[in-house]
């Protein structure tokens, strides 16, 4: 039997890809060339997102918006609007502002080179190398969570993430072939989401079965191994869900720096370690009223902390003085409300009346 070379593990896998390739509504079809824009706008869309979760939003950005052009034209709160859900809000902002710099200064044509496409707001290493591989044909070490796992496992590398992200990175390096650059970074991409899966991978269905370090010591299961995580801290504010008599709810933009920035939202006290008294937050609140704090908790986690917000509910006059805009309760769905703002009316609706 022949020795084993990155170059037949690549041949293996290409082989193993055309058979069992993944529809997926941004993938171009056997012989067809890839459209940069759809590569980019779901390489975007998939960071920290699951397929499943994107299929829907990229088909959707796509019908609305159906090249960077359009999407450059778009107005900025119509994209957080179809972008609500996805979570991440700065990529949203920053894939407008990347669609605009594609559009007029490049006449919509995306760079072909990784250095370049590093470039663009919001396209780092691994944006990059995607695109560069999958839209244009280049070499490019394409690093994911999929990649990582399955390399940890073809060479059995022990050392925990992210600290083993280097290593892992040049082992790929390695492997990765000038031939079909893109296809192999797709290939392998599946590998490890239907086949080296995190639990219960399918070694018996996999074209490296043969060649895997992991497999052979019996530890593909273990890899690859991440450093333990640290408890999330908890935040804690309040949201103050302020009505008129005709039925309109104030809301008010965020910040554009920051968390959720430039979303819409239920005003509330800035988020802090300690609880808010009622006296207190009332007195951070965006209108005068009499607040009444509703029952329960409103919970969301972000990736640095977990949230717990209350709320205070609030009759205000007609010609109450604040800021922000009134939206009446059926037009809610016209503004770009991430889903942490989307439980706070939710559970005011159910604990408010």
């Amino acid at each position: 039997m022949p020795p084993t070379t990155p170059a037949s593990l690549a041949d293996r896998l290409l082989v193993w890809y055309d058979r069992h390739r993944r529809v997926l509504p941004w993938r171009a079809p056997p012989g067809v060339r890839p459209d940069p824009y759809h590569v980019w706008l779901s390489e975007v869309m998939l960071q920290q997102t699951t397929v499943a979760a994107v299929a829907p939003y990229f088909q959707a950005f796509v019908a609305r918006w159906p090249t960077v052009r359009d999407l450059a034209a778009a107005p900025l709160d119509s994209v957080l609007r179809e972008w609500a859900g996805l979570g991440y809000y700065a990529r949203a902002r920053n894939l407008h502002k990347c669609a605009q710099t594609v559009a007029a200064w490049r006449g919509g044509r995306f760079p072909e080179d990784e250095a370049a496409l590093r470039k663009l707001p919001g396209v780092g290493d691994y944006t990059a190398a995607a695109i560069a591989a999958i839209a244009f044909g280049h070499r490019a070490v394409v690093m994911d969570g999929n990649v990582e796992r399955a390399v940890a496992r073809l060479f059995a590398v022990r050392d925990p993430l992210p600290g083993a992200k280097p290593a892992l990175k040049r082992l790929a390096g390695e492997l990765t072939p000038d031939v079909r650059p893109g296809d192999y970074a797709q290939a392998l991409m599946d590998l490890g989401a239907t086949v080296c899966t995190p639990r219960k991978p399918a070694c018996g269905l996999c074209p490296w079965m043969a060649d895997c370090a992991a497999r052979a010591a019996g530890i593909a299961e273990t890899l690859p191994a991440k450093a333990e995580k640290t408890e999330r801290p908890t935040r804690r504010g309040v949201a103050f869900w302020a009505m008129r008599p005709d039925g309109s709810v104030l809301l008010r933009r965020r910040p554009e720096a920051g968390l959720l920035g430039g979303m819409i939202e239920i005003p509330s006290t800035p988020w802090r370690a300690e609880v808010w008294a009622p006296d207190e937050a009332a007195g951070a609140a965006p209108v005068a009223a009499e607040w009444r704090a509703l029952p329960g908790l409103v919970r969301h986690g972000f990736t640095h902390f977990q949230l717990e917000l209350s709320v205070m509910a609030g009759k205000v006059g007609g010609n109450a003085a604040a800021r922000g805009l009134w939206c009446p309760l059926d037009r809610l769905g016209d503004h770009a409300l991430p889903t942490l703002m989307r439980k706070v009316v939710r559970h005011a609706l159910a604990k408010a009346y």
